[in-house]
């Protein structure tokens, strides 16, 4: 077991005890801020250069996981901001001396959708654009921002290169009314808004060779943790996050059932009851592993030396969309078993499902169209753009 993962584990009454002040901010509060700081959670891919810790990011999907079982918004923004070290890591070195130069516990926020549009100009862009959904955003001072951008050897105004834009704090501005959600409010994914900002090429990332691995063997060669795709990484701790997210549904009904009484029969001995909970232990243990398992003979491989190939990378994320939504469905199947008490607002059982519901919403949860480009490779048919395998 890694040291943050214990460090989750002994701390798990203080992280459960922010989840109500952070969604009523409508983001994490700072006592929970604190509580991951000192967990080193953010730090775990992040390069040794900078106090990271360079680890097995199957140890730190498993911090994901059980930090938003105790946790939702809590654990999601550690994953997401959690992922910005391993990209940056393998970004500019000028790049990463600005992040965490002076400060090694920096964060970022994102998102990585492709809302911005960049004009070139000499030495870099200029930046415009509006982005959603940025977790974490209140407590980081860097963000990283999906983006199209002009070529230079292309024709004006013609967008076509996909970037990561990374910019200080000081040339966006968060919206701080835009996320008024059902679910995950305490993770304050809010919009982004950036207004003619420049941003040098150092601080830009082609995607393409991103996750080609190309900034990898060029600026982190030999460690194997940056060998491993960016585009497995990033989806499998969002997977990470919503199976964790079903695993504490689960948690709490097992925890509710041990007193509960229904038409005076005890939830332990109601059969349909029971049968629910085993099944879902069972579902969310093997959902854990799936998303695991992808990761894990990526990381394999890239220790051996070899370069990661495209058909791992497929397995993978068919895998992990799999895993969360059998982690889903068992867990509304759960829901569905707890009854009318289960409904009420100082229940954590509606509360953990609100936000399982609002997670699956994310793009690397959409399933469908994983398994269809998934099940088109067997025969050799183009994955449609788009979709993250």
């Amino acid at each position: 077991m890694s040291s943050v993962l214990e460090f989750i584990k002994a701390n798990a009454e203080r992280i459960k005890a922010e989840v109500e002040p952070s969604d009523k901010l409508g983001r994490v509060s700072d006592a929970a801020a604190k509580i991951l700081l000192e967990s080193g959670v953010v730090r775990m891919l992040q390069p040794k250069q900078y106090g990271g810790f360079e680890s097995d990011p199957c140890d730190f999907l498993k911090v994901v996981m059980e930090t938003t079982a105790l946790a939702p918004s809590i654990g999601w923004v550690a994953g997401v901001v959690g992922i910005h070290p391993f990209e940056f890591g393998q970004g500019d070195p000028r790049m990463q001396e600005e992040v965490w130069g002076k400060d090694h516990d920096t964060w970022t926020s994102s998102p990585y959708a492709f809302f911005g549009r960049a004009k070139r100009v000499e030495g870099g862009y200029i930046l415009n654009g509006r982005w959603p959904f940025s977790s974490g955003s209140d407590h980081c001072t860097w963000a990283v921002l999906g983006v199209l951008a002009e070529d230079e050897n292309g024709p004006k105004d013609a967008f076509t290169r996909k970037f990561h834009f990374i910019l200080p704090r000081s040339d966006y501005e968060i919206l701080q009314d835009s996320w008024q959600v059902m679910g995950l409010q305490g993770t304050g994914s809010k919009d982004i808004l950036v207004k003619d900002a420049f941003v040098p090429d150092y601080r830009t990332i082609d995607v393409d060779k991103l996750n080609n691995q190309e900034y990898a063997s060029a600026n982190r060669p030999g460690i194997p943790l940056y060998q491993v795709p960016f585009d497995l990484i990033f989806p499998g701790a969002i997977a990470a996050a919503t199976v964790g997210i079903a695993d504490g549904l689960v948690r709490h009904f097992a925890d509710y059932a041990a007193s509960r009484t229904t038409r005076g029969l005890k939830s332990t001995n109601n059969p349909y009851q029971m049968a629910a909970l085993g099944a879902a232990i069972a579902d969310i243990e093997a959902s854990k592993e799936a998303v695991l398992a992808g990761v894990r003979e990526a990381f394999e491989i890239a220790k051996r030396g070899e370069k990661v190939d495209i058909s791992v990378q497929r397995r993978a994320r068919v895998r992990q969309v799999r895993a969360v939504r059998r982690a889903a469905e068992i867990g509304f199947q759960v829901f569905r078993h707890a009854g009318g008490n289960a409904s009420r607002l100082s229940s954590p059982i509606q509360r953990q499902w609100r936000d399982l519901s609002v997670a699956l919403g994310h793009a690397c949860n959409q399933d469908d169209m994983v398994y269809a480009a998934y099940a088109g490779t067997l025969y050799d048919l183009p994955v449609a753009p788009g979709v993250i395998i």
